[in-house]
């Protein structure tokens, strides 16, 4: 049908030129005929531009069917206390910067500095260019080729003996006939897509830069979520090195205790020692997560494209930072069309289907047209010559007749590399329905644990608090004191731990649903920003 019409317009256009006259010719005068001989060659090709493309047209692959990511559902239940509640809303868009729903002045300008100095974020767009490149450069094989060449020789003849003719033309003092020629032309070359080559060429290369585009949207999905997960592990482990103060604190007190008792004569010098030695071995509890605290201050360094040694990030805690009470959950028919690691998935399945295409149309003819036209004038000594106007087509066709089974086995291996593509799209479908079930339990499994913490700390407060002081009244022993004291610092650490992890699976869940990739990437694309085309 294309084809047709194409060559309809072509006889069209032929037509109008035609009947304009001899002042409409072609080809520059001094080339009589050549818009007859000429018409009927850009017809063939304007006719052979359409033709049929082979190998399979791509379709995507349908959305799963499953309207869950477990067969129970999963309910968030409330901590209990002070801290606050948080529920699940189905088919919920994940917001815009949607880290701003932890209401911190200093993690949105973390993100800010994040976005203008990422080297990996600047790899990715330039890797994104360079595909987009690829594609235009491809698609020129869609147009004919046209080249300039011009060419001068200078020749001289020695005359021997001549006619009176060759005598004119004469140099006098050598005797000689010098001969100048001059030649200037455009040679064209093209090769009609008679199977598809060139298009199915050029869909891959496109659904390679559409890969680009989704890596593009990974990388800023990655980077915004490291941000925030660094901030968050930050702001968790102030929470849990506070929380070893305290304990620090409540075992310096029970060690003035027992030192006021055993100089009151109560107690034995065993009682010291045990003390001394509960603080030290909790003092050990420091070190790690000071480490912990530095690692995830270098990263945010990192993150944000310096060295830790010129930057140092600022330090957050859990009490400044917002817990999000709704947190979106998107039915997993949308999560593959709004994952940009799926789509990417995609993307790479679509170029090896149009492989698949580009290994078959090679085993067809292919034809090459190649039309020329040249000016062309001599000079034996005085003014030039008169010039004139060659005018040639030429046409090839080539088909493989035994190239030893090769042709057959890059295309069969072309349907074996869309297989495993699939298999890979697959995968990675079913680890992102893994990763949000995981995610969405963990946060089940926060709330639990958090009102279980808490209940552990206030119950082992109290009971350390009572145990001190029955022994500083001389009813109790430091055995009980310890013991209690032992709990105390375990709950307390349960619940830094358990309140700063459910900071940090809130982030995780956003990042788990793709985050607000694709409304930055629509926000690149408008006019000024580079946009890729998935389609040919």
């Amino acid at each position: 049908m294309v084809a047709a019409v194409r060559a309809r317009r072509a006889r069209a256009w032929i037509a109008r030129r035609t009947r304009r006259g001899p002042s409409a010719r072609l080809t520059a005068p001094g080339a009589p005929g050549s818009r007859r001989r000429l018409a009927p060659a850009l017809l063939l090709t304007l006719g052979l531009a359409g033709g049929c493309t082979v190998g399979p047209n791509f379709t995507r692959p349908a959305a799963p069917t499953v309207t869950g990511y477990e067969r129970e559902a999963i309910a968030l239940p409330a901590p209990g206390g002070v801290d606050p509640a948080q529920r699940f809303v189905d088919g919920g868009a994940v917001a815009r910067q949607w880290w701003q729903l932890f209401r911190s002045p200093a993690l949105d300008e973390l993100i800010e500095l994040a976005m203008a100095g990422s080297p990996t974020l600047a790899s990715a767009r330039a890797t994104l260019a360079e595909a987009e490149e690829v594609v235009t450069a491809a698609r020129g094989a869609y147009y004919p080729q046209a080249d300039f060449a011009a060419s001068g020789s200078r020749q001289r003849i020695n005359q021997l003996s001549g006619s009176s003719s060759l005598v004119s033309n004469r140099s006098a003092d050598s005797g000689s006939l010098v001969t100048s020629m001059f030649s200037v032309g455009l040679a064209m070359t093209y090769t009609p897509d008679l199977f598809g080559h060139n298009r199915r060429f050029v869909e891959q290369q496109a659904a390679i830069a559409e890969n680009q585009a989704y890596q593009l949207g990974a990388a800023y999905l990655a980077l915004t979520a490291d941000v925030v997960t660094q901030a968050l592990t930050i702001a968790s482990t102030l929470a849990q090195i506070q929380a070893v103060n305290d304990i620090i604190a409540a075992d310096e007190h029970n060690l003035d205790l027992v030192r006021e008792a055993f100089a009151a004569g109560s107690v034995a010098r065993t009682d010291v020692l045990s003390a001394e030695s509960q603080l030290a071995g909790d003092r050990t509890l420091r070190p790690p997560l000071d480490q912990q605290r530095s690692v995830a201050q270098h990263a945010l360094s990192v993150l944000v494209g310096t060295s830790p040694g010129e930057w140092t990030p600022p330090d957050f805690s859990l009490e400044s930072l917002t817990l999000p009470g709704e947190l979106p959950v998107t039915v997993p028919s949308e999560l593959v069309h709004g994952r940009p690691d799926i789509l990417s998935a995609e993307a790479q399945l679509h170029a090896a289907s149009a492989a698949i295409g580009v290994a078959t149309a090679q085993l067809y003819p292919s034809l090459t047209l190649s039309p020329a036209w040249a000016l062309e004038a001599v000079s034996t000594g005085g003014p030039l010559a008169a010039s004139s106007v060659l005018t040639a087509v030429a046409a090839s066709l080539a088909g493989p007749i035994y190239h030893g089974g090769a042709l057959r086995a890059q295309q069969r291996g072309a349907v074996d590399a869309y297989v495993a593509q699939l298999g890979v799209y697959r995968q990675a479908v079913l680890q992102a329905f893994g990763q949000v079930a995981d995610v969405l339990r963990a946060l089940q499994h926060d709330a639990d644990l958090l009102g279980a913490a808490r209940a552990a700390l206030t119950a082992s407060e109290a009971s350390l608090q009572l145990s001190q002081e029955a022994y500083a009244a001389g009813r109790g022993s430091l055995l009980l004191v310890l013991d209690a004291q032992r709990l105390y610092a375990q709950a307390v650490l349960a619940y830094a731990r358990a309140k700063g992890q459910r900071y940090l699976d809130t982030a995780l869940l956003f990042e788990a649903m793709g985050g607000d990739w694709r409304a930055w990437s629509e926000a690149r694309t408008r006019p000024g920003e580079p946009a890729v085309t998935a389609r040919p």
